[in-house]
């Protein structure tokens, strides 16, 4: 379950992240109440996750899959570039998500 509840948390991690673009700054009302709350629901899920999870271990994976997640939706929707390096470092992260899973618990 405390994967389960990773996955969420970087989801939201993805989501509120994209949203802080929209904040101009933190000076937009709803914007920054809508980056707040998902922040707050997405950290609450990573504190889930550290029950069955590590915390260092459960740390790395939700920045991981926010950093991963932030970057596709950059790429798809924002046109930001996709160059052989960002890709290059992007499948290193991946890599090391695979493996903080196979060494847990």
């Amino acid at each position: 379950m405390g994967w389960i509840f990773l996955l969420l948390g970087g989801a939201l991690e993805v989501a509120f992240t994209t949203a802080i673009r929209y904040t101009d700054g933190f000076t937009k009302f709803l914007p920054t109440t809508i980056v707040l709350a998902l922040a707050a629901i997405s950290i609450y899920f990573v504190s889930k996750s550290s029950e069955t999870i590590p915390l260092g271990t459960a740390y790395a994976a939700w920045g991981g899959i926010g950093a991963i997640g932030t970057v596709v939706v950059g790429v798809l929707y924002y046109g930001e570039p996709v160059t052989f390096g960002r890709m290059f470092f992007l499948s290193l992260l991946i890599i090391s998500l695979a493996g903080l899973k196979l060494v847990t618990d």
